[in-house]
């Protein structure tokens, strides 16, 4: 049996052909793809023939093309889908030529078309997603919603029983956050600007979205600030990506909400920070929490905060050099050293050395703190046996000894459950008894190690089904 050739190989074919096209038009007008067939000799018929050489159906075809497709099948005449001739048509588009034709004749029909065309690569996808021209009177516009639904479709992945994700809006928050093309971020910047309602949150809006990506460029951040919008500018001033520049213009404008999303950037340098640390306290006890520390800002920052409980927040300061840990673990500030004993990023010797100083306030913290040493945890258990305080901060804690973790579980001890609950180190079977207290189901939720496990169950019983 001769094996039925593809498409092209029959376009290409030397000898004159007649091919009828049956059914509506799809991605491309009868005139373009008239166009596409003129590089090869072809005639395009609109009745059936004897000597057709083959007919192109779309997948939708009314009684009477269907009573033609049954003839041309009976009549041995190849058959080939629309969508075969469109990848074909597609694939030979040369992105230039088109572009320039659409740009001059503004022809936004053409472009949506095209936007709905999931054969055309990403990077022409995006130009023309930026020329394409959305309607600023109608809301609700049918073919707004289908160029947003082509552009999820095409970036997002969407499992068949998802498709409901294509018409919420917030599956485009979903693009803007996650996006990695700078110049579909640019194209995304055109976009109604939505607003998204976030959880414990106020909305937020589609293009503030799009200035918190790091993959922003200089052309987005430029149209970005060019909307001389404030939400969209504290956005790009805690952009790690926005270049320095940027930042100090930000700095200049003397704006809180701007000052304390600068003061949240880790990429600011020395000036902004210095400039900062004038600013109101709201800045400054973010900029002290949140940048990396060496000696030299530390010396500034000693000239510039005086209130001790706000100097102390740099002992929950994730991001200290460790000289700095040594020079400020020596102060005499209490605040400081009860925020130094609970951060997981302080060294273990310097934790030992603020248990051994014996203040009791910092030693809920301490037990708390999976970096603190083993036997350091050992020993506290000991000395506060009788401390529920401290015994519940322990129960939260992943470094403390299973057999201690046990001895806790026996006192029966809500508080203490509490923190078990949410403790991965915990051995299932006793999680699983702790699942039953409604209580802490909360604190269950926190557990990777029970989500882990109750996940694996609901995949299991999935495919249980599906057996």
């Amino acid at each position: 049996m001769k094996e039925k050739m593809t498409l092209l190989e029959l376009l290409e074919l030397p000898q004159t052909k007649k091919i009828l096209l049956l059914g509506r038009e799809g991605l491309f007008t009868q005139k373009e793809i008239e166009r596409f067939l003129k590089k090869f000799k072809v005639l395009m018929i609109t009745e059936y023939v004897s000597d057709i050489a083959a007919l192109v159906e779309h997948s939708m075809l009314n009684p009477m093309e269907d009573d033609i497709s049954n003839m041309a099948y009976e009549n041995a005449i190849p058959l080939y889908r629309l969508q075969e001739l469109e990848i074909l048509i597609s694939e030979s588009l040369n992105d230039d030529e088109l572009l320039m034709g659409i740009k001059l004749a503004n022809d936004q029909e053409r472009i949506f078309r095209l936007l709905g065309n999931e054969n055309i690569s990403n990077e022409l996808f995006v130009k023309l997603l930026s020329m394409y021209e959305w309607d600023d009177e109608e809301e609700d516009n049918r073919d707004d919603r289908d160029a947003i639904m082509y552009t999820l479709r095409r970036y997002i992945s969407i499992k068949p029983n998802e498709e409901d994700l294509l018409y919420s809006y917030l599956t485009l928050r979903r693009l803007a956050t996650e996006a990695s093309d700078p110049k579909l971020l640019l194209a995304l910047i055109g976009f109604p600007n939505f607003k998204f309602l976030v959880r414990g949150k106020e909305k937020v809006t589609l293009r503030e979205t799009i200035a918190r990506n790091e993959n922003v460029d200089n052309q987005a951040i430029q149209k970005l600030i060019s909307l001389r919008d404030e939400k969209v500018d504290v956005a790009l001033a805690s952009n790690k990506s926005v270049p320095v520049k940027v930042l100090e213009v930000f700095v200049k404008k003397s704006s809180q909400k701007l000052n304390k999303a600068l003061a949240t950037n880790t990429q600011i340098n020395d000036s902004i920070f210095d400039v900062l640390l004038g600013r109101e306290q709201s800045a400054v006890e973010l900029l002290l929490l949140w940048q990396p520390i060496n000696m030299k800002r530390v010396v500034q920052i000693e000239k510039n905060v005086l209130d001790e409980a706000v100097f102390s927040i740099l002992g929950a300061n994730e991001r200290l050099e460790e000289d700095v840990v040594r020079y400020l673990s020596e102060s005499d500030n209490l605040l400081l050293l009860e925020h130094f004993a609970s951060n997981v990023s302080v060294h273990a010797d310097t934790l030992v050395k603020i248990y051994q100083k014996k203040l009791r306030s910092t030693m809920t913290n301490l037990a708390r703190n999976p970096s603190v040493p083993v036997s350091i945890l050992e020993e506290m258990y000991e000395k506060y046996t009788d401390d529920q305080e401290i015994l519940a901060a322990m129960g939260h804690n992943a470094s403390v000894p299973v057999s201690i973790l046990q001895t806790l579980f026996q006192k029966d001890d809500l508080e203490i459950n509490k923190g078990l609950a949410s403790n991965p180190s915990l051995p299932m079977e006793l999680l699983d008894i702790l699942k039953v207290d409604t209580r802490l189901q909360n604190y269950l939720a926190e557990n990777p190690i029970f989500i882990q496990a109750y996940e694996t169950v609901l995949d299991y019983d999935k495919k249980a089904v599906q057996f």
